[in-house]
């Protein structure tokens, strides 16, 4: 999140180059994104998003959570930048949140941050999406997990739409692993399996297309896309690739990635970190 934040922009920075000279040439995006997004100024200013998801029950909306200091609570915030409303979320903490993702109807938090690398459990909570007139999160369900080998700083999460498995990609580790929560989940404790690696490090967020045959994931200096071939399982396209660097906006602090509900783009949005102010941005598809 904050620890170390100058290096993984470096790292990320240096390693996004290299991938994409790697890869531009040998694989094509069906439906080309613009590389100019819409950019609208937050207001007011959100200080520490770290995950959004574009809402299914409030069209033209997305939902935002802050990281860790901050309140347990939803933020609305309309595609024009502007906030309407924070939703308290009962009976949870709001310890490291990292990333967030809607399936189905369910809206899923991930508290899997552990900057010091010190935590011996962590948490994606889940509840049924907010509509316009909740003023209070409650009902709301947790997955428990740990890792086999000790503890992980992770900042994404992507859920398979067909097996309902979780996927939770670490950040700081030499290259970001993949551990899979297998579904069903037990209601103690589950154990995270590492299935793979990726090819780089620094991995800050990332999100599924509404069909599920699109992923990106997102490190400080890019976003990598991954498309479905055939019929296979997110964690076999995603591990196996290959995938094609997108077009984005570097930011302060950027967090944050998800598509828009309606699969005709994908937006970003980034913590403040120095900057005087923060920008939601929106790559629509041409």
């Amino acid at each position: 999140m904050k620890t170390y934040l100058r290096l993984d922009l470096f790292f990320s920075f240096l390693l996004s180059i290299a991938n994409c000279s790697s890869t531009n040439d040998t694989i094509k995006i069906d439906t080309p994104v613009n590389t100019e997004p819409s950019k609208k100024l937050v207001i007011p200013i959100i200080n520490e998003a770290s995950g959004i998801a574009d809402s299914k029950t409030l069209p033209g909306h997305l939902w935002v959570q802050e990281d860790s200091g901050n309140p347990a609570q939803l933020i609305l915030l309309n595609h024009n930048g502007k906030v309407v409303k924070k939703i308290p979320i009962k009976g949870v903490k709001n310890r490291d949140w990292e990333d967030m993702a809607l399936v189905g109807n369910q809206l899923y938090l991930a508290d899997i941050g552990d900057n010091a690398k010190v935590a011996k459990e962590y948490f994606i909570y889940h509840f049924k999406e907010p509509t316009s007139s909740t003023d209070t999160v409650g009902n709301v369900s947790v997955i428990r997990y740990k890792y086999p080998d000790g503890s992980h700083d992770a900042e994404a999460f992507l859920i398979d739409p067909k097996t309902k498995n979780i996927l939770l990609i670490t950040k700081t580790d030499t290259l970001s692993r993949v551990f899979k929560l297998t579904y069903p989940f037990a209601p103690s404790m589950n154990e995270a399996k590492l299935v793979g690696t990726l090819s780089y490090p620094y991995v800050v967020s990332a999100a599924l297309s509404p069909n599920g045959k699109e992923a990106i994931v997102k490190t400080y200096g890019a976003l990598y896309h991954y498309k479905q071939k055939s019929n296979e399982s997110l964690e076999t396209y995603l591990l196996k690739g290959p995938f094609k660097s997108l077009p984005y906006h570097i930011e302060p602090q950027g967090e944050s990635v998800t598509f828009s509900a309606t699969n005709s783009g994908y937006f970003t949005l980034s913590e403040k970190g120095l900057a005087a102010a923060v920008n939601l941005y929106f790559y629509g598809r041409e």
